[in-house]
This record gives structure tokens, C-alpha cells and sequence, in this order.
């Protein structure tokens, strides 16, 4: 006989409402960085073959050990000749290739990368990882797996059987009139302000949008990158490209829950104070700068991790005397998504509420015409 669980209530009526309790950016350093790398590599290789460790912060609370409240970040080592068992979850991934090289298999596609690659792996994708090189493999995985922990549904498969598709039946074997297949009714509008009525066919059926895995290798990206120094100093706007994925629309992402972004800053660079609710993970694989955040500033260089925006914290970047390149990873498709992404791009004027409502221009316009 199942055990009782009673629920309880919490009186609000009195409470305030509380101050956000944002958690302190840290800088995870190349140092310690290249350290955990050499661990990995001289340990016995496991069974599954993944030699690999989360990198959580000191706020972190199991379930869901990430690097921000919703953003698990993991460091992946393979040894030259090493390859991982096959594996699938249902979180999506953002990969990052910080040393050597190799090629992943996602969902029957092969991805060779190489030093800077950005690709992303499909929920509830077989995949794996091998080092068909000489040297050691390492890798920065970004995914929503610590949100899916918290809400107690990371569904993970070791070694899943190869999957097939599945067998619609013949609508002309049952009559694709059938009243028991399809509701008579339909989708309707219910207000005339907006409201719609949807039935249960439809709920359990909705339009499907392939999504593929995906690679933005480097080589590439960094031509199309280093055209934005033209920009010059007076450009108020950051340097960057979203590595998008098309399969997510209007939330402009690279996964459905994360975007990735390349950005190319020339020396003494500052960027303006923002926030946004979104969070966002840096690490700077060339020169070297600072950010500031709430006040206190923070040093980085390349080979350096930081969480560099807690939710809703007033932050800027600048570079010091050389050029920075740095991927960054935030959580910004999933806030637009739920209508909780605020944006302040500039201290001096409101916040929007992104995908809602117009957002912001740069001065990108006045400078081309300029020229």
C-alpha cells in the first residue's frame, strides 16, 4: 500500500517579496583548468569510456550541479585512440573543443572537429565521442541537464539499442474519416479577444521541427569574426555572432535552451553596463581582460571559465592590450520562451521584456552610413 504524502501551505499574504540571491561570478582558471585535464587523463579509463568532471559552483545544490542555477558544464578528456560508449539523454548540448581534436557521431552523422569547434547534440540523440589523433582530446559541454535534474525528469540511457522508426498505421486501414481518430470539432476560437479552444488530437500532435546536430567550425567563424573590428571604437554594440540554429526561430538560439555566441574584442575595449535574466558562461581562448560585475572587478586570460553574468547582475567586459576571442553561453532561448527575459542593454533606459516586446538598436546603422 502506498505511503501518504500530504501537501502543506505557505502563507504569503504577509510575506515581502525577497531580494534575488544571485550567485557570485567565478573565474575557473587555466591553471586549474589543465590541471583536472592531466587527472583525467592518467586515471583508468572507466567502463562507458567518459572521463569527464562537472564543473559546479560553490552555490551549486544537487539536484542539478551546475556552473549557473540552470547550466551544467562539464570537462571531457579522451586519451589519442580512446572512444566513448554510445549515450543519450534528453537535455540538449552546446560542445566546445579547447584541445586536439577528434570527431563526434550524433544520431548516425559524423562531426570532425578541431580546436575551437562549436557543434550541438539533439535531445534524446545516440551519440558519442572518439580521438582519432595523436594528442589529447578535451571538451567544454554546456547543457540544460542541471535544470532537468531540478525538475526530476534527466531521462539518461547508457548504451540504448539502435532505434527505428515508428510504424504509423495505415489511416486507410482504419478510415481516415474515423470519428474515434480525430475530434469533430477541431481547434476554435473561443473570445474574440484571442482565446481558442484545442482538442486532444492536436494536443498530443503538435507540429513537429526537425532538429539536427549541427557544426560551426572555427576556421570559418573566425573570417566572418575578425571583420567586425572595422566597426572602430565609437560602435556601441558587441562584437559577435550567434551560432544559430535555424530549428530555433524567433528565440535565436544554437540549442533550444542555450544560445552560443563568438565574440572578437580588439584591444581597450569597453563594452556598457547591461543586464539581462539570462545567464552567461565566458571562456576567453585568446588575450586577456576584465569584467565587471556589481561593482567588483574580475581578471581573466585566455584558458579561463568564468560565469560572467548571474541573472540580473549589472556587468561589462573590456580587453586589455590584445585581441580577445571568447565563447559565450547563455540561457537566453529558454527565458524568451518562458517570458521572463528581461534586458537592459543600457543603465540609462528601461529594461524590455525580450520576445514580447521590441527590443534595442545599436548605432551599427549610423556608422555604416558614415562610411
Amino acid at each position: 500500500m502506498a505511503t501518504t504524502t500530504h501537501s502543506y501551505f505557505v502563507d504569503r499574504g504577509a510575506a515581502a517579496s525577497q531580494p534575488l540571491d544571485l550567485w557570485p561570478p567565478i573565474v575557473i582558471t587555466k591553471e586549474m583548468i589543465d590541471a583536472e585535464v592531466e587527472r583525467l587523463a592518467a586515471a583508468p579509463r572507466p567502463a562507458h569510456g567518459r572521463r569527464e568532471v562537472l564543473i559546479a559552483h560553490p552555490k551549486a545544490a544537487a539536484p542539478g550541479l551546475g556552473l549557473a542555477p540552470g547550466i551544467e558544464v562539464k570537462l571531457s578528456v579522451l586519451k589519442p585512440g580512446e572512444r566513448t560508449a554510445p549515450f543519450r539523454h534528453n537535455a540538449t548540448e552546446v560542445n566546445f573543443c579547447i584541445r586536439g581534436a577528434g570527431h563526434t557521431m550524433v544520431g548516425g552523422k559524423r562531426i570532425g572537429f578541431a580546436l575551437h569547434d562549436v557543434w550541438n547534440h539533439p535531445s534524446y540523440t545516440t551519440y558519442w565521442h572518439a580521438n582519432d589523433t595523436a594528442e589529447l582530446q578535451v571538451r567544454l559541454t554546456y547543457s540544460n541537464a542541471a535544470l532537468l535534474q531540478k525538475m526530476n525528469i534527466h531521462i539518461v540511457e547508457e548504451d540504448p539499442p539502435p532505434v527505428a522508426a515508428v510504424a504509423l498505421e495505415d489511416p486507410e486501414s482504419v478510415g481516415a474519416d474515423d470519428p474515434r481518430r480525430k475530434s469533430p470539432f477541431g481547434t476554435f476560437q473561443l473570445s474574440e479577444d484571442g482565446a481558442w479552444l484545442m482538442p486532444y488530437e492536436t494536443l498530443i500532435n503538435p507540429p513537429s521541427v526537425v532538429s539536427k546536430a549541427l557544426h560551426w567550425p572555427w576556421a570559418q567563424v573566425k573570417q566572418h569574426l575578425d571583420k567586425l573590428e572595422a566597426l572602430g571604437k565609437d560602435y556601441v554594440g558587441r562584437r559577435l555572432y550567434l551560432l544559430y540554429n535555424p530549428m530555433t526561430g524567433r528565440t535565436n538560439g544554437n540549442t533550444p535552451n542555450f544560445f552560443a555566441t563568438m565574440t572578437i574584442r580588439p584591444p581597450k575595449i569597453v563594452d556598457r553596463p547591461h543586464r539581462h535574466t539570462s545567464a552567461a558562461i565566458n571562456y576567453y581562448f585568446s588575450g586577456r581582460g576584465c569584467s565587471t560585475v556589481e561593482g567588483t572587478v574580475y581578471e581573466w586570460k585566455a584558458g579561463d571559465l568564468m560565469l560572467s553574468a548571474p541573472g540580473w547582475a549589472v556587468h561589462n567586459h573590456a580587453s586589455y592590450d590584445e585581441y580577445v576571442y571568447e565563447l559565450t553561453v547563455q540561457d537566453q532561448p529558454l527565458n524568451i520562451v518562458m517570458e521572463s527575459l528581461l534586458w537592459q542593454e543600457s543603465l540609462k533606459h528601461p529594461a524590455a521584456l525580450l520576445g514580447a516586446e521590441p527590443g534595442f538598436e545599436t548605432n551599427r546603422g549610423k556608422l555604416s552610413a558614415a562610411e
